[in-house]
């Protein structure tokens, strides 16, 4: 017998802006009375939701329930910045480049755009929310730009396409003159992740599977082949649960020290009048990473994706617990107002209509947590910074294990190591925030 109390729950701060912007959606019943089913998974964003597909692909007739602790996209699905990359993104390199076989994880990762797209295509999921526009990598000072001519030739001896653009290609790109040079290629998916995420729910829903909204689990109980799950007002009973909670899974009992629970932040405009965007130029739509991973993300939408508006991502702080503060907050949208106006001067001093956490989960050797971590429990966790296309590959391996199939990404990812132990506390917060604050500071240009 196996039994587990959840320790916490999903702690937001800031609302979910991608979630905001968009029309009200219609809301999904809460889980109110005792359930049985074939399949459970456990968590609504990227990885559950493709988890529940790909069950939905492999067993047609099963009964598949998806249990999630809020509304859709309002957790860390509807806080991300909505790059889903296909090429090598190793956020602890100076430059991005992958330490492994980047031929296998470049594969993998168009696998999970192709599965996101056929998806897009099946559910009638609006065409903005899911587009192929590509993206650049912006570099301000010196060693950024050698950053990304190292990168490019990291790209030279892979095979894949890029273009080096120069400032001026980046100011018509932006309307801004920050940037020095940019880094373009071409395979990157701009999402609006809250419409794509509300999109496959509301395909999956009308494929038959059972989503319930705010209602978390907060007990899991096996005897024998059989769990049962538990929620403030109901329970369900299967033989395989599909946990896709990311750095949630150390809240069930799994990993405990191992994972490490970090925060970025982000701001958004309101939505731009036309003397603004006449003063902006620039294009419509963009999306630029920092050549340095520490530096800042931005992305400008359009009218198709929730309003003309710009979002800047930047800092990140380690809270063990995913308990994140207001003061957070505060500081961080403080630090992305002067970056929001050292771009944009003739924007300068906007204020910003939105500010916000999303909750990541890394392992100290970049591994996930996918594979089978108790008789019938399955897990899609651990997605290292980069839940969108991780997220979609470690729900589908994790479905793929729960019918006993096979394939080239449950290969990939039952392959890899567990995640290393972490330092004690209080040496880890201490000694992990100092260090992203010092990395944060030497990145501060970008």
């Amino acid at each position: 017998m196996t039994h587990t109390v959840v320790r916490w729950l999903p702690r937001q701060r800031g609302p979910a802006a991608w979630n905001a912007i968009l029309p009200p959606a219609e809301a999904f019943r809460r889980l109110e009375e005792a359930i049985t089913a074939d399949f459970v998974v456990v968590g609504a964003g990227f990885a559950g939701l493709s988890a529940a597909r790909r069950l939905r692909q492999l067993q047609p007739d099963a009964d598949i329930v998806v249990l999630d602790a809020t509304r859709l996209a309002e957790g860390a699905a509807g806080r991300n910045s909505g790059f889903m990359i296909d090429l090598p993104h190793e956020l602890t390199s100076e430059d991005y480049a992958g330490a492994g076989d980047d031929g296998a994880m470049i594969a993998l990762n168009r696998h999970a755009q192709g599965f996101g797209r056929a998806a897009v295509n099946e559910y009638g999921i609006a065409r903005d929310y899911f587009d192929s526009v590509g993206k650049v990598n912006g570099a301000v000072s010196d060693a950024a730009h050698a950053h990304n001519a190292s990168y490019a030739h990291h790209l030279d001896t892979l095979g894949e396409p890029h273009e080096m653009l120069d400032s001026a290609q980046m100011q018509a790109l932006t309307g801004s003159a920050y940037y020095q040079s940019g880094l373009y290629t071409p395979g990157t998916v701009m999402l609006q992740p809250a419409g794509y995420i509300r999109g496959l729910g509301a395909g999956l829903a009308r494929d038959g599977v059972d989503i319930y909204e705010n209602s978390p689990v907060l007990s899991m109980t096996r005897k024998g082949w059989t769990w049962r799950l538990k929620t403030p007002k109901g329970s369900v009973e299967t033989s395989r649960v599909i946990l896709t909670v990311n750095g949630h899974l150390e809240s069930f009992g799994f990993e405990e020290n191992r994972l490490m629970q970090l925060f970025l932040f982000a701001v958004m405009t309101p939505e731009l009048d036309a003397d603004q965007l006449t003063r902006l130029g620039g294009a419509p739509r963009w999306g630029i990473t920092p050549s340095d991973p520490m530096g800042t993300t931005m992305r400008r939408i359009d009218t198709g994706q929730g309003g003309n508006r710009i979002v800047t991502r930047t800092c990140a702080v380690l809270r063990p617990n995913t308990k994140v503060g207001a003061g957070d907050v505060k500081r961080a949208a403080r630090v992305m107002q002067r970056k929001f106006d050292a771009r944009f001067p003739q924007l300068a001093g906007l204020n910003m209509e939105h500010a916000w956490a999303g909750h990541l989960c890394l392992s100290l050797n970049g591994v996930s947590v996918m594979g089978e971590v108790d008789t019938g429990l399955f897990s899609g966790c651990v997605q290292n910074g980069l839940g969108t296309a991780r997220g979609t590959l470690t729900g589908i391996g994790a479905a793929e294990l729960a019918v006993g199939e096979t394939s080239d990404v449950t290969n990939f990812f039952t392959r890899q190591d567990r995640p290393q132990k972490l330092p004690p506390q209080p040496f880890r917060e201490m000694g992990a925030n100092t260090l992203l604050r010092w990395r944060e500071w030497k990145a501060r240009h970008e």
